[in-house]
């Protein structure tokens, strides 16, 4: 679909997401469907902060509320490639949206699996093709099992996931996403690692690790601006608020929003971090679309699975101790030279685009 937010004087990119949607997934879909530069070409579902199921209906009833009907979305796989589910309904609430309702619909997935979306959806975006994975990597790599060439056919690959040289948010040294499922992360940087790609004709997948996102804090300050650049005011979000208190805003996709983030900053709080969230997937979402976000550092990065205490760690190989080839570039910083903090820029951003997308349904 081309982005509802205006026309655009470059062609915009095709990206597929992958998506465990999620609060933070329902931002990431709501910037690129905001973005002039991005035409969203297929929603993956995978099991990660709540079941696959109820994933694929988040998706589906996010397209009816912002009336897309171009997107088609699929349905994953309903568990790990080995172990089992583990879902995150205490993070982001019993549906995946915290307090959020999004409408009814009679809108279902593919009658192909996620696998399968993004075969055909390389093959349709052949060398073109933007992905983007801020769920669990189990699609992708069941993906790759059934058509190893898929690193030659994408453009740029994004992932969500991991922790260099920083703690985890899952076990002391793990991220959620890889923790998930390690087994299809390790498969995943293995495949293209093995891929023999030439730096110059392609792209390493850029991993946006926690070590990164976590700057990427979202404050009812921040939130505030967006429904009022929406023209959609409402009372700013507060610790002192009753819990469970639902938005006022009379845009539907800023009441939604609000209603999924507070739920989001109540669980943050809760885990003495304050009352405010780390907006990672719409964070890798803007880097899928403009990597000169951020500064990469190319390296070599492996999945520990047997580890009694470290399974779902993220190892980089910095030094090539291993000496195998490289198969990612981890985001380590902002763009050298920026003017304003990565966070800055990212929130400036993602409320020049938003805000005017939502105002269509104000």
């Amino acid at each position: 679909m081309t982005s509802a937010a205006g026309p655009s004087a470059a062609p915009p990119l095709p990206v597929f997401a992958d998506v465990d949607t999620g609060v933070d997934d329902t931002f990431a879909l709501a910037y690129l469907l905001a973005s002039d530069d991005a035409e969203l070409v297929g929603i993956a579902s995978t099991g990660g902060n709540v079941p696959v199921e109820q994933v694929c209906r988040n998706n589906l009833g996010l397209l009816e509320l912002l009336e897309v009907s171009d997107v088609p979305v699929s349905c994953g796989s309903p568990q790990p490639l080995s172990a089992p589910l583990r879902t995150a309904e205490d993070t982001h609430g019993p549906t995946g949206l915290g307090y959020a309702e999004l409408p009814a619909t009679d809108r279902v997935p593919t009658a192909h699996d996620s696998a399968e979306a993004w075969i055909l959806a390389a093959h349709a975006y052949s060398g073109e093709l933007v992905g983007l994975v801020t769920g669990p990597l189990t699609n992708l790599a069941l993906a790759l099992r059934a058509e190893p060439a898929l690193p030659t056919m994408v453009r740029r690959l994004v992932i969500m996931g991991g922790s260099f040289d920083y703690r985890g948010n899952t076990t002391p040294v793990s991220e959620w996403n890889i923790a998930v499922d390690p087994e299809a992360a390790a498969e995943v940087f293995a495949a293209w690692g093995n891929a023999g790609l030439r730096p110059d004709t392609h792209e390493l997948p850029i991993v946006c690790g926690l070590n990164l996102t976590e700057s990427i804090v979202l404050t009812p300050k921040i939130l505030a601006r967006l429904a009022s650049a929406a023209d959609s005011h409402s009372m700013t979000m507060s610790v002192l608020d009753e819990r469970g208190y639902r938005s006022a805003a009379a845009n539907p996709l800023i009441r939604v929003l609000e209603d999924a983030m507070r739920f989001y900053f109540e669980f943050h709080f809760d885990q003495g971090e304050g009352y405010l969230a780390h907006l990672h997937d719409p964070f890798a979402a803007a880097v899928a679309l403009d990597p000169g976000l951020v500064t990469t550092r190319t390296t070599t990065v492996d999945v520990e699975l047997d580890g009694t205490l470290t399974r779902g760690m993220t190892i980089a190989d910095w030094n090539g101790h291993w000496g195998r080839p490289p198969n990612a570039s981890i985001a380590v910083a902002g763009a050298a030279g920026a003017t304003a903090p990565l966070p800055t820029v990212f929130f400036d951003r993602f409320i020049e685009r938003v805000a005017p997308f939502a105002r269509r349904f104000g």
